[in-house]
């Protein structure tokens, strides 16, 4: 955050530096009647959409069409639905690499809380709940019951290649928001020609004046391709949070933002803080075989970073940190699994994360080459296509104000960094110490029939 002093009485300004991507469903309702999401143009350009739902009707209408059409199997509510990774890949080959909807939303798995191989039959299987699914106003894919998104095959075939047959692991998956240099000189130039001459009534022209200054921010995704629906939830899930932060989204629990904790007169005149979501690596439990891992927790923390910028617009570590900050950071980490349950965007990240530690997970142990799984479908962009959304390379600026205290702060950055491998050390495994995700594993062992993927 950039500090100024702007006269006698000072706004307290804040800046976040993307768009919202993608769907979400407002906080007054499990299936919200309101739902905004953003499309990407040509030039990687995001535009933010709403939807409206008068009632929740239109869903109502979809769950009700979604019951009378899914199996009845496929549409009750499953503690544990198991899917054969390698089956449901031969099944996709056996209809010319086309999928059901049955096989793009993974039967309905709602999380990843399993992985499991079985020698005897070569399955690599992964489970975990699931129901039957609907479509949401904002084209998001949820439970029909619990609202909660469905994962994706389209985001497991991103994960699987991050991690794939016979190569390297991929080191970092993940998204940063980030305004230029020169953007951040522009910015550091206009506070400079404020002087002291800021009153109240100026607010809009500071407010302005910053975003004008700063300009479009640039969007950067790292480990995976841009072009995914898995890379926009990263860019989403990082903007969403910085919103709540910033205090120009009421989140949907209870949960004090940032800019009502910060006391201005504490934190560094040229100080910028960073929000980031990292896995909470202590998230991984392993039979002694090797042959079942659970995932437990929430999986998902947020962390904050300090910085310093320059008057030219460079930025460097600093070593004073925020209290605030850290104790917005902490409470979003605490309400994380809250806020899933209630803003699908934070339960579809926790998914990604998850489908990126299990397919390390399948990597590490070999199940690829223990199962003779080459992945030629799922790990081909040309055979099967993943790569079918505009990359966000920009998004514009977004900034609340208030009065308050005497100095003008600007919180800028943040982003997503999954290290998934880094789960899977030693010093973060937990141990089966009574034996039960071994036993589960020997309870679960596929008794499929010709073309037959996934079992409950």
């Amino acid at each position: 955050m950039r500090w100024q002093a702007l006269g006698n009485r000072m706004v307290f300004l804040l800046v976040a530096l993307a768009v919202a991507l993608g769907g979400w469903t407002t906080a007054s309702a499990q299936f919200g009647s309101t739902a905004a999401g953003v499309v990407v143009d040509a030039q990687g350009v995001l535009q933010k959409r709403v939807f409206t739902d008068p009632g929740g009707r239109l869903m109502q209408e979809r769950i009700a069409a979604a019951k009378a059409s899914l199996k009845p199997q496929l549409a009750k509510f499953s503690q544990l639905r198991k899917i054969s990774l390698n089956r449901l890949e031969e099944a996709i080959s056996g209809r010319q690499n086309v999928p059901t909807d049955e096989m793009r939303c993974l039967a309905g798995l709602l999380r990843v809380q399993y992985v499991f191989y079985y020698p005897d039959s070569d399955d690599i299987v992964i489970a975990g709940p699931a129901e039957g699914w609907a479509t949401n106003a904002a084209g998001r894919m949820v439970g029909m019951t619990s609202g909660r998104p469905v994962i994706q095959l389209q985001d497991l075939a991103v994960a699987l290649r991050a991690f794939p047959p016979g190569k390297r692991g991929t080191q970092i998956i993940g998204c940063s928001i980030d305004p230029t240099q020169e953007g951040l000189a522009a910015m550091q130039q206009f506070l400079r020609s404020m002087g002291s001459r800021a009153v109240p009534g100026q607010t809009q022209y500071i407010v302005d004046g910053l975003l004008t200054s700063l300009g479009l921010q640039k969007v950067s995704i790292n480990g995976i391709s841009p072009n995914t629906h898995f890379a926009q939830v990263l860019v989403e899930a990082d903007y969403r949070m910085k919103l709540i932060g910033i205090g120009l989204e009421k989140p949907p629990v209870k949960l004090v933002s940032y800019v009502d904790r910060a006391n201005p007169a504490q934190v560094s005149r040229n100080a910028m803080q960073r929000w980031f979501f990292t896995p909470d690596y202590n998230c991984v439990r392993v039979s002694e075989d090797g042959l079942a891992m659970e995932l437990v927790g929430d999986g998902v923390k947020l962390i904050g970073e300090n910085e310093l910028v320059t008057a030219t617009g460079q930025r460097k570590a600093a070593a004073r940190g925020s209290r605030a900050s850290q104790a917005f950071v902490a409470s979003f980490t605490k309400k994380y699994s809250e806020l899933a349950e209630r803003s699908p965007v934070y339960a579809e990240l926790r998914n990604l994360i998850d489908l990126a530690v299990a397919a390390a997970f399948i990597q590490q142990e070999d199940y690829y080459g223990q199962s003779g799984w080459k992945m030629e479908l799922l790990g081909d962009e040309q055979t099967f296509s993943v790569e079918t959304y505009n990359a966000p390379t920009q998004v514009a600026s977004a900034a609340t104000a208030r009065w308050k205290g005497n100095r003008l702060m600007t919180p800028i950055g943040g982003g997503v960094e999954i290290r998934a491998a880094k789960a899977l050390d030693d010093s973060n495994q937990l141990a089966d110490e009574k034996g039960k995700v071994a036993e589960l594993h020997k309870q679960t062992t596929p008794k499929l029939a010709k073309g037959q993927w996934w079992w409950d």
